[in-house]
């Protein structure tokens, strides 16, 4: 028979947030038990002793209500949003004889064929859904990606799931896929405008003028009438 930690629970007395707050200041936790059909119970955990359970792995614990036993999961729990420590939490009891669905996170394992020849693997889901019994839950779900090739996908359906687990999450839901890598695309050199004009007009150049060269040559009398200009100046 397997074996349970066993949360060792104290009625809560007092309700409303002041106690809940003087709860936490001594190191306890509040704790809402509830079971269908049955009026939800409220109890005291210490904080030491949740944090033990939660190391174990295990998801299905022992209590003990009004001298009987049963087991439960933690079905929720809320945390400081600055502490990140648990502040409450929600116990569910189970039937350790009736499947329930849980959700478990995906490890990869092994090396893609795909990688070999260059190509990235890509994990694209985390998670998936599984029915089991309470008593025989695995702590993840392993995936074995040896045979993923490049360009290809592993699929939900695809996993090779422990004995008595059943697939929950939607077959077609993608976990893994190998593909090449992606190359960026060289950016072309700009074309330069007025390039064709310079290449065009390259070897042609104009000869240098000599002095004087492109202006009219001046009438004789022009020429005289500035000699008599220049001497009434000078006069």
């Amino acid at each position: 028979m397997a074996s349970y930690f066993k949360l060792i629970l104290e009625e809560r007395k007092n309700m409303g947030g002041s106690s809940a707050r003087g709860l936490r200041r001594n190191g306890k936790i509040p704790v809402n038990y509830y079971y269908k059909d049955q009026d939800n119970l409220n109890f005291i955990i210490d904080q030491k002793v949740l944090h033990q359970a939660i190391q174990t792995g295990q998801h299905v614990f022992e209590i003990s209500i009004n001298d009987e036993t049963v087991y439960v999961m933690i079905k929720d729990a809320q945390y400081n949003p600055i502490t990140e420590q648990v502040i409450h939490i929600d116990l569910m009891r189970v039937r350790r004889t009736e499947k329930m669905t849980f959700s478990l996170p995906i490890v990869l394992e092994g090396v893609a064929a795909g990688s070999v020849e260059g190509g990235i693997v890509t994990q694209a889901a985390t998670s998936i859904d599984i029915e089991c019994f309470p008593t025989n839950v695995p702590e993840s779900i392993i995936v074995d990606i040896s045979g993923l090739e490049l360009n290809s996908v592993i699929s939900a359906a695809e996993i090779d799931l422990p004995e008595d687990v059943s697939l929950v999450s939607s077959e077609q839901t993608t976990i893994a896929s190998c593909n090449p890598p992606k190359v960026e695309a060289e950016p072309e050199p700009e074309e330069l405008e007025g390039d064709e004009e310079d290449m065009e007009g390259e070897g042609e150049s104009e000869a240098p003028k000599a002095e004087g060269e492109g202006e009219a040559p001046k009438a004789e009398g022009e020429a005289e009438d500035q000699k008599d200009n220049e001497s009434d100046s000078q006069d």
